[in-house]
């Protein structure tokens, strides 16, 4: 994936104290490759999939990672500076709570709030599905906002497609982050940095009252879906759908990321081949996933040919998904497992310790780290003559990261990277540094 430089400012990293991290749900990885790249110290990991495991392993070694369930091994896990999670979606109980929000105690999303409340982190970082806004006609994400925002947190969320951030593939998801209310600022009165949005794009929302929390609404009063960018405190939010995305980066397309030989084992098989002849040309980009021929109108996904100008349809777990067929050149074929890492922005071996099979859906179910074509943080470090971790190589050009402060007491702007990990850049950069940027000081500023 080449890009041309950028005349971008490259945000400092690596000076003041270096922060720890813990890693729930961990996977293979992804969040602790944005964190080595910053960087971060991951001092502790988990995930209950052994091959995921496995891969965290050969990775990073055998010390952090922490196998087995949750609920068991939280009472092991150390102080921290930085949670991470990609939490799994659970339902939670309608007993217990007030109209408007859910019980999430016993679920996977507990783990995080106990972990929260007994290490009471700077900052936490949560990754999830895009449909987390719409559960339960909005229940499961007020729960979510009202279980982080009693633990005296700034909350902020936005739906952020990885389209959008260099890597070819249309994949939304919700990501949280929460920086921890310091000094006087339990009040709920008080303005919160936004983190995840632009001027720009609030502008283009429409939104009021953002630096007056308490003309916000109650947690409790969400409509059925709530809106796609959003802050909490104190048991109230405000959002607004944003359609804007300032720091959109021009779409790489899945061609940019093919294999130039690919083995015959990845190709249609006879059967599949004779069902080819009954698709009806479609020959479109929809939401920019070009999309050659189906049948029944796209309800068959596995029978829908992808083309290579636009960026592939989200990756998943789901085995069926894996046989989602490109035409290339004069093939029809599946995507090979290398490919699917390049996809997901992971080194192209970053799963070799399992099986082809099995890297499909540990791929799929990852976090993408952005780390084959780089973070900004790593750049940074060679050019600082520091030695870059050998998950972190690349070939390919790096991408540096804009930095505009905004000079209003409220408000900053640091971009998001394509992994919500890659997040705590900003706030590590905005503790670190926010006061030389007129952003006030390091208490009064979070």
């Amino acid at each position: 994936m080449r890009r041309s430089p950028s005349p971008l400012m490259l945000i400092p990293v690596g000076f003041g104290r270096r922060m720890n991290t813990v890693e729930l749900f961990a996977g293979i990885g992804g969040f602790r490759i944005a964190a080595d790249g910053i960087p971060l110290t991951t001092v502790w990991a988990n995930d209950i999939c052994p091959k995921a495991c496995q891969v965290y392993r050969s990775r990073f070694g055998v010390e952090t990672i922490k196998e087995g369930d949750i609920h068991s091994l939280a009472g092991s896990i150390p102080p921290h500076d930085l949670l991470t999670a990609g939490f799994p979606c659970q339902p939670f109980s309608s007993a217990g709570k007030k109209n408007g929000v859910r019980d999430p105690r016993g679920t996977l999303f507990q783990t995080v709030v106990d972990a929260l409340k007994a290490h009471h982190p700077r900052y936490f970082v949560l990754e999830n599905v895009k449909r987390l806004l719409s559960m339960e006609d909005g229940l499961h994400f007020a729960t979510i906002l009202s279980s982080l925002a009693e633990l005296n947190y700034d909350i902020e969320w936005r739906l952020i497609n990885a389209m959008h951030l260099g890597l070819p593939q249309n994949r939304q998801r919700v990501f949280i982050v929460g920086v921890r209310k310091e000094g006087n600022s339990g009040r709920s009165d008080e303005p919160a940095s936004v983190r995840l949005a632009t001027g720009a794009d609030l502008a283009r929302g429409n939104i009021d009252g953002i630096s007056d929390p308490k003309s916000w609404e109650p947690i409790e009063e969400h409509d059925k879906r709530f809106p796609t960018w959003g802050m909490a405190a104190g048991g109230q939010f405000i959002g607004s759908n944003l359609d804007e995305f300032s720091w959109a980066m021009p779409l790489v397309s899945v061609r940019e990321v093919l294999q130039s030989t690919v083995p015959d084992e990845f190709d249609f098989t006879e059967a599949t081949l004779q069902w080819l002849p009954k698709n009806i040309p479609v020959n479109r980009i929809i939401q920019g996933v070009e999309i050659l021929s189906n049948q029944g109108g796209g309800a068959r996904m596995g029978y829908t040919i992808f083309g290579l100008n636009g960026v592939a349809p989200t990756l998943t777990s789901t085995t069926s998904r894996h046989y989602e067929r490109y035409k290339i050149g004069e093939r029809y074929r599946r995507l090979t497992n290398i490919e699917y890492a390049r996809i997901q922005g992971f080194p192209d071996d970053h799963c070799a310790a399992c099986s082809i099979y099995d890297q499909y859906g540990l791929y799929g179910n990852a976090v993408p780290p952005d780390g084959k074509v780089g973070h900004p943080a790593v750049a940074f470090r060679r050019r600082l003559g520091v030695e870059v971790p050998s998950h972190q190589q690349a070939t390919e050009p790096f991408r540096l990261c804009p930095l505009k402060p905004n000079s209003e007491p409220f408000y900053s702007e640091i971009s998001p990277i394509p992994s919500i990990a890659s997040m705590s850049l900003a706030l590590q950069w905005r503790y670190n540094f926010g006061p030389l940027f007129g952003g006030g000081d390091e208490n009064n500023d979070e």
